[in-house]
């Protein structure tokens, strides 16, 4: 499919898909084998030897995963993309391709909590250190950098607080250090932002999140713009080196504009096997038919929301974009081009025990540990997904004993904004 000439919604339907050839059905098929019939003894090895494209091991591609990496492409204005078994597994593959023992990157410290732990302590141990740096000022990653940082990697909107970070800026300052800057995009989605047109080299999603968007399925994906210049400067070996695993294969002067997603798939894939089911891929594409429809209601009931709680006598403040009186409006303005998204906190009166009540009071909502359903979540970071830090670790991750985050979801607003005044009420 020509990209150039389709819309958004147009490629949120159509991109990397076509009839099934055999039976022609219009749907793409879950193809859930294992691996693949060679033509011949010929065939397979040009396979292995990375000579042509095609399946031969689910671990590595599989035709229902591959249609779901040519759309998300497609919707991001990508070259390639690579599908995982989570929104982590993608960023273990992103830096995994990246890095060597030794090297550093440095990241927003607004980030999802998950990621900030993976980054601090797990990624510690395979030898790459992370360093975390307030992102409201950009001039903190140059500040930050040293003869070993090989990347940047942001937020677009930032989970959980309603944080928007200036990607452009932020672009500029990587790119001056000859290293890729890498870009979550989850919260916003490429309905709301695409961060290659600001200057992003490397896009990862959590597909849990909104592009799948039904609470059903758990996978990740990496994209990569085709324009970075892996070969400047001599700071990724394992993209311009040989690769003995591939008879001495140097994967950007091999494959050019899609050499990153190559190596993360046939060196990092392969060997970590963090592959996404196809069951599950084919949920994701399922649900990215709707993504525009859903993000655009999202935004609508979101911005409800918020104005709402703003003005609410037990709320002490609300986080969330789209509101005039955020910090953040403007750079919502700048780079949220359709709404400032579904997430946002706000500060309940009364603290850690009003937050509780608060979430065991709502009945609409749903009380769990996600973002990005159809259905509007709720949680109370305090008590469970960050009861593990201290006061005033809780405070420095936006996770106050007062915060209280939500999903909104696509309900109708006046049901949703009832279930949370009766609840604020309690």
């Amino acid at each position: 499919m020509d990209t150039p000439e389709y819309g958004f919604e147009t490629l949120a339907i159509h991109a990397g898909a076509a009839p099934d050839p055999t039976t022609g059905a219009r749907t793409t098929p879950i193809y859930q084998t294992t691996s693949y019939v060679f033509d011949d003894v010929d065939h397979a090895a040009s396979l292995f030897n990375l000579q042509v494209f095609g399946n031969i091991y689910t671990r590595i591609t599989n035709p229902t995963t591959s249609v779901l990496e040519e759309r998300v492409a497609a919707l991001e204005g990508g070259r390639a993309a690579l599908a995982a078994a989570s929104g982590h597994a993608a960023q273990l593959l992103v830096m995994h391709t990246l890095l060597e023992v030794g090297d550093e990157f440095i990241a927003s410290d607004k980030l999802y909590g998950g990621s900030i732990t993976q980054f601090s302590h797990s990624f510690r141990r395979m030898g790459w250190t992370g360093l975390l740096v307030d992102p409201d000022d950009p001039d903190n990653f140059r500040r930050a950098l040293t003869p070993r940082t090989k990347a940047i990697f942001i937020e677009s909107l930032a989970n959980p607080g309603g944080i928007v970070i200036d990607i452009e800026s932020i672009a500029a300052i990587a790119h001056g250090a000859g290293i890729p800057l890498i870009v979550d995009n989850t919260l916003a989605s490429p309905y709301l932002c695409r961060p290659f047109g600001w200057g992003a080299d490397i896009i990862v999603h959590s597909l849990t999140k909104f592009l799948g968007g039904h609470g059903n399925s758990i996978g990740g994906i990496l994209v990569e713009s085709g324009k970075f210049d892996w070969a400047a400067g001599g700071k990724f070996p394992a993209l311009t080196e040989p690769t003995p695993s591939y008879h001495n294969l140097r994967f950007y002067e091999t494959f050019g504009d899609m050499a990153f997603c190559v190596a993360a798939r046939t060196v990092g894939l392969r060997d970590l096997g963090p592959a996404l089911s196809p069951m599950n891929a084919f949920l994701i594409l399922t649900g990215i038919e709707t993504l525009p429809l859903r993000m655009a209601r999202h935004c609508e009931n979101a911005l409800k929301v918020a104005t709402f709680l703003e003005s609410h006598d037990r709320v002490a403040w609300v986080s969330y974009a789209g509101l005039p009186s955020s910090r953040y409006h403007n750079l919502a303005r700048k780079y949220l081009s359709n709404g400032a998204g579904a997430v946002m906190t706000f500060g309940v009166k009364g603290g850690y025990e009003a937050g509780i009540r608060l979430v065991e009071n709502v009945s609409l909502l749903s009380h769990l540990a996600n973002i990005g359903d159809t259905r509007s979540l709720i949680i109370h970071p305090a008590s469970t997904t960050h009861r593990q830090l201290n006061a005033e670790q809780l405070v420095a991750s936006g996770s106050g004993p007062d915060v209280v985050r939500l999903s909104i979801g696509l309900e109708s607003a006046n049901d949703i904004i009832r279930d949370l005044d009766q609840a604020l009420a309690a």
